[in-house]
């Protein structure tokens, strides 16, 4: 490839199950099990409504369920390579889908079957997508080291920018801004001007690759999650966008990569929280001031979560590699236990599919 040769490698078929090896180990009698929403793993998942999350994976399908009532609701097909993220346009029915086979297919859920756009011009795998505020615009980056920037209406690309060794692995749109923000496998975070198409700013590269990001709702804070192996490395770090490049604590415990990081939804009364999910198996929510572990769910042969989609302050979708889906409940406790900080979260799958 002659590009920076990673051991960044989120090919799913590395940590499916063993042919004979049960999979689902472990999981409590009462979780419910609903129809399958993909037929192999699943990479990326997230909410298109409060009923509705999408979910893309290594059957090339883009699903649309209903996890509140246990229903497939569509199954978009068009990509010819593993769907590797998916995101939608709050308050629409918009979906875009990003792949293995360097496209990206924009779907809408009240116009059939076929995808409504399509933008190509990647050259390698796409793994970053991120929506405008206002709905126009989409950013696309890749491990081919070009960050894009599309017009949805005509799916041109208005904007290039390459940076060697930027093998982009994850890209959010700062909430109510022009800033967009990017994870690399070169182990830094970017922060581009999304009007130049231009980097503003570059934060101190860490140790480890970086595999995720997400920004806090107010735009003020971002997370990012590291690579890393045996414990060493593994970490998501809290860092304020208000002053670019400033640590502000990080979230230890995780054994091996840590996949994803999101803020959680505010709690009524409660702490601002971090949920984290790794290639160990496990869900950790942190507060995210004190960097303390809060409680963690431990999916024994789910192989690795990739993948988290926050619904509200007590239920999180997670996407996993070798058992599908799943629905996870966080008990979140009283406003009073939760100031004093004297509990411990009661974290638990209520469904799979």
């Amino acid at each position: 490839m002659g590009k920076l040769q990673s051991k960044f490698r989120k090919r799913s078929e590395l940590y499916r199950a063993s042919q004979g090896e049960k999979a689902d180990a472990t999981f409590d009698s009462q979780v419910l099990q609903y129809e399958p929403a993909h037929h192999g793993s699943i990479n990326t998942v997230t909410n298109l409504s409060p009923d509705l999350c999408v979910s893309g994976g290594s059957d090339q399908a883009v699903v649309v369920y209903d996890w509140k009532q246990g229903r497939l609701c569509q199954s978009f097909q068009g990509h010819n390579r593993e769907v590797t993220k998916v995101i939608c346009y709050p308050g629409s029915t918009w979906i875009f889908s990003a792949s293995r086979d360097k496209t990206v297919l924009m779907w809408d859920l009240n116009q059939g079957d076929e995808h409504i756009q399509e933008f190509c011009g990647h050259e390698l795998v796409v793994n970053g997508l991120a929506i405008s505020p206002d709905g126009r615009k989409l950013c696309t980056g890749s491990r081919d080291n070009w960050m894009c920037l599309w017009d949805i209406e005509s799916a041109k690309c208005e904007q290039r920018h390459n940076i060697s060794r930027n093998l982009v692995t994850h890209v959010c749109w700062v909430p109510a801004s022009s800033s967009i923000v990017q994870t690399s496998e070169d182990k830094t975070i970017r922060v581009w001007d999304s009007r130049a198409w231009q980097v503003t700013n570059t934060f101190p590269a860490k140790q480890y690759i970086q595999t995720h990001c997400d920004v806090s709702l107010n735009g003020h804070y971002l997370v990012s999650s590291s690579n890393g192996f045996g414990g060493q490395g593994c970490e998501a770090t809290l860092w304020d966008l208000r002053q670019p490049g400033c640590k502000v604590v990080e979230y230890r415990g995780h054994l091996q990569t840590t996949a994803c990081c999101v803020f959680l939804p505010m709690h009524p009364g409660g702490t601002a929280q971090v949920a984290t999910s790794s290639h160990d198996s496990s869900v950790r929510i942190w507060d995210q001031n004190t960097a303390a572990c809060l409680g963690t769910l431990s999916l024994d042969g789910a192989g690795p979560l990739v993948s988290l989609a926050p619904s509200d302050s007590t239920n999180l979708l997670c996407a996993s590699f070798n058992t599908g889906l799943h629905h996870i409940q966080v008990d979140q406790g009283s406003p009073h236990a939760q100031s004093s900080g004297s509990f411990g979260q009661d974290i638990k799958v209520v469904a799979r599919f």
